[in-house]
């Protein structure tokens, strides 16, 4: 009978003490690890304006890069993507206004003849709008604005 106890004590694996602490304490790890990753997740999907533009195919997206990197030839002055996006920024300071459920970013691109293409870029939040309208030659990269608001960003650009 002594032997036989003795017996079942070595057949049974002994529990390490790292073992008994993991096992008590997963459910908290694991929660923590969920919190962790449920924030990241929050922060890398956050909205901004270039999350907002919609994807076009081909020439269309051509016309539409030509028009948001254009910097007036000089590769240190800002973009009219930034100076829209700076806009917008001063605008709507300490807010997240491109999550916001009453924010729509319509942008259009169409094709007027064989190079050139007319983009029409409309911003509406509960404040209000912002209406851009350009037509971009994609051959000669010549950049005309059809309204007020849209020829301001040009010579912001054209001018800083």
């Amino acid at each position: 009978m002594v032997k036989d106890k003795k017996k079942k004590e070595e057949e049974k694996p002994k529990k390490s003490g790292l073992q008994a602490f993991l096992k008590k304490r997963a459910p908290f790890y694991l929660a923590a690890v969920a919190l962790i990753v449920i924030s990241a997740q929050s922060v890398l999907s956050e909205k901004n304006f270039e999350n907002s533009l919609p994807e076009f195919s081909g020439e269309e997206q051509m016309a539409l890069d030509t028009l948001l990197n254009y910097n007036a030839g000089v590769e240190s002055k800002l973009t009219v993507k930034e100076v829209i996006k700076n806009q917008i920024d001063e605008e709507y300071p300490d807010e997240k206004i491109y999550g916001h459920k009453k924010t729509v970013l319509d942008l259009s691109v169409t094709n007027v003849n064989s190079d050139e293409y007319n983009i029409i870029l409309n911003f509406k939040s509960y404040k209000g709008e912002m209406n851009f309208d350009w037509n971009v030659n994609v051959e000669s990269q010549e950049i005309t604005s059809n309204n007020p608001e849209s020829k301001h960003v040009i010579d912001v650009v054209t001018f800083s």
